[in-house]
C-alpha cells in the first residue's frame, strides 16, 4: 500500500468522522439549542471543508451522495442555530420576541380598523420555516455547482420581507440573521461540491 493511497485513505475518513459528527451537532443544536452544540458542529464543519479541500480525486456517486445529504442536514439543521447566535452576539437580547416566532416593534404609522395605534407589532413571523428553506436553496444551488441561485434566494427572501423592514431593529435582524444563515449553509454546500468535483 502506497503512502499517497493510504493518505488519501485517512482523508476519507477524517471527512466522513467529521461530517458525521458535524450532521450530529447541527441537529442536536436545532432541536436542543446549546452554544456548545453549534460550536461543536462549527468546529467539525470547518474540519470537513479542510478534508474535503485536501481530497486529491472527486468521490465515487455513492459516496457523493451520501456527503451530499449530510452535507445539506447541516445546511438547514445548523443554520438556524447559527442565525440565532449571530443575533444574540449582535443584539444582546434588545429585541423582544413576539408570540408567532417574529419580533415586537413600535408600530409608528399603523392603525387598526378602529383608529387605534397599536404599541407594537410582530414583524418578521415565520423567520423559521423561511430560514430552513433558505438553506435548504442555498446549500443545494452551492452542491449542484450553481452559485448565481444565491442572487434568486436573497432577492425572493428581501421582496418577501421589504413591507416589514421599515424599523431598524427589524433590518438589523433581517440582515444579521440572513447573512449567516447564509454563510452557514455555503459552507455545509461547499464540503458536498468539494467531494463532487
Amino acid at each position: 500500500m502506497t503512502s499517497w493511497y493510504l493518505g488519501e485513505l485517512l482523508g476519507w475518513i477524517l471527512l466522513a468522522l467529521a461530517l458525521g459528527a458535524a450532521t450530529v451537532f447541527s441537529v442536536l443544536a436545532y432541536w436542543k439549542p446549546r452554544r456548545l452544540h453549534l460550536w461543536l458542529a462549527t468546529g467539525s464543519l470547518v474540519v470537513a471543508l479542510i478534508a474535503a479541500a485536501s481530497l486529491p480525486s472527486p468521490a465515487p456517486l455513492s459516496i457523493g451522495v451520501l456527503t451530499s445529504a449530510a452535507a445539506v442536514a447541516v445546511a438547514v439543521f445548523g443554520g438556524g442555530p447559527a442565525a440565532a447566535v449571530a443575533l444574540d452576539l449582535a443584539m444582546g437580547g434588545s429585541v423582544r420576541p413576539g408570540l408567532h416566532g417574529g419580533i415586537l416593534v413600535d408600530a409608528r404609522h399603523r392603525e387598526d380598523a378602529a383608529g387605534v395605534r397599536p404599541a407594537q407589532r410582530e414583524v418578521l413571523r415565520g423567520g423559521r420555516t423561511i430560514g430552513v428553506l433558505e438553506r435548504l436553496a442555498t446549500a443545494g444551488a452551492i452542491v449542484a455547482g450553481f452559485p448565481e441561485a444565491l442572487a434568486i434566494v436573497v432577492a425572493v427572501k428581501g421582496v418577501g420581507r421589504f413591507t416589514e423592514l421599515e424599523a431598524p431593529e427589524a433590518r438589523e435582524r433581517f440582515i444579521i440573521g440572513t447573512l449567516a444563515s447564509l454563510i452557514w449553509a455555503a459552507a455545509a454546500g461547499l464540503v458536498a461540491h468539494l467531494v463532487l468535483r
